[in-house]
């Protein structure tokens, strides 16, 4: 089956967890958030309350205009944070690689472990049951090729549903058609009522339309192919798990099958880097060390690694460590075995780059690399969205 996500949203978090210490609120709607006439929000709410057209972010005010009956609390984030823990400590049990999204909700890479439980369903119907047993709260699961639709399916059977995505591309493209474009990534109230004068409202639509034309609409190229690709159920973003302590950031890909193109294999690897490099600038921090692995179908494993000429964290100067590196391993026109995994990090942490004395002249060194690292940065802002693009490609002369 490849690559096998699971999405798992614990349902109304914030509500179904004061529920427990409060079962005589149970069937009544109830918000979780300031009080009916404060100005603050609503956090969540339980579904009892969204029936009547109640939802987070709201202002409590119109929250208590809407459902005057409800019952208005305020959060206690240490009693979510506690419930939280358990939780992520059941999906721990399932999975070594999970991607926190919040306290509530996380992505699962289930593909090596699903046949430890019979298969994908039977993980996820026991993920769910060990959950409730554990916390006493209900989740809905979404398990799918990618992390787009995983999510997608996540929200399709609420609450305490599990939802099985297609696999193969044109059952992918089929089940995505008559939905709303809305449940995209990329696809926000903007983008919805940009396409909405052209007729465009559903997957479908956006899977007919030329790219050329949801350029013209949306105004940008990339945008236009992200929400294309995203109509048609593709997605590279992968679930990343990054230790809290970790002494390096790195990504391996094992091959569906044993890869002899050299140009695929570094590919793959630029993708990898790309993925380091999100993960890694999610902190503060800057890599001395750049790191590559190589193995074969016989299970020989080239290791190299070489450091920045000065601490980086940005995309071009770790996907020139990466090439510079694949390339010692694996010289262009050298015959290589064929390829079972590739992989990239970095290492050798620091919470700041090195400085020079104070001058009174700018460095034209610094000068560059504080421009690749604001390039970097607003290219991570893109993808976070929906908008995957390949950042080296975006990075002008001038920067480099």
């Amino acid at each position: 089956m490849g690559r096998i996500v699971l999405h798992v949203d614990m349902d109304a978090f914030f509500a179904s967890a004061e529920l427990l210490r409060h079962p005589e609120w149970r069937g009544r709607p109830l918000v979780v958030g300031s009080g009916p006439h404060e100005r603050g929000v609503v956090s969540t709410c339980s579904y009892e309350a969204r029936k009547y057209g109640v939802h987070s972010a709201m202002p409590s005010r119109t929250a208590y205009a809407l459902c005057p009956d409800a019952v208005f609390t305020p959060p206690d984030m240490p009693y979510y944070a506690a419930l939280s823990r358990a939780a992520f400590g059941v999906f721990d049990k399932y999975s070594p690689y999970i991607e926190k999204v919040s306290v509530d909700e996380a992505f699962l890479d289930i593909s090596g472990t699903a046949h430890l439980y019979g298969g994908a369903r039977a993980l996820g119907e026991a993920l769910r049951a060990d959950v409730r047993a554990t916390t006493g709260l209900t989740c809905s699961i979404g398990i799918a090729p990618n992390r787009l639709l995983a999510k997608i399916g996540s929200e399709l059977n609420k609450p305490d549903g599990l939802t099985m995505m297609p696999f193969e591309p044109r059952e992918i493209r089929e089940f995505l058609a008559p939905r709303p474009a809305g449940i995209l990534w990329g696809a926000g109230k903007k983008t919805v009522a940009a396409l909405a004068p052209y007729g465009i409202a559903t997957c479908g639509d956006i899977q007919r339309t030329p790219e050329s034309a949801l350029a013209a609409i949306l105004g940008s190229p990339a945008a236009a192919a992200a929400l294309k690709a995203h109509a048609l159920g593709i997605s590279s973003a992968e679930v990343s798990a990054e230790p809290e302590d970790e002494k390096s950031v790195s990504r391996e890909w094992t091959f569906a099958e044993d890869e002899t193109a050299r140009e695929l294999v570094r590919a793959r690897l630029l993708r990898l880097v790309a993925q380091v490099g999100r993960r890694f600038r999610r902190k503060e921090r800057w890599a001395r060390t750049a790191k590559l692995k190589l193995r074969t179908a016989d299970f020989t494993t080239f290791s190299r690694q070489a450091p920045f000429a000065t601490p980086s964290r940005d995309d071009f100067a770790f996907r020139q460590a990466a090439l510079s590196l694949f390339d010692e391993a694996w010289p262009e026109g050298r015959a290589m075995p064929p390829v079972r995994l590739i992989g990239f990090g970095v290492a050798n942490m620091q919470n700041s780059p090195d400085g020079a004395a104070p001058t009174l002249f700018e460095d034209p060194a610094q000068a560059a690399r504080e421009k690749r690292e604001r390039l970097s940065a607003a290219l991570d802002r893109l993808h976070d969205k929906g908008l995957e693009i390949h950042a080296a490609s975006q990075i002008p002369p001038g920067a480099r």
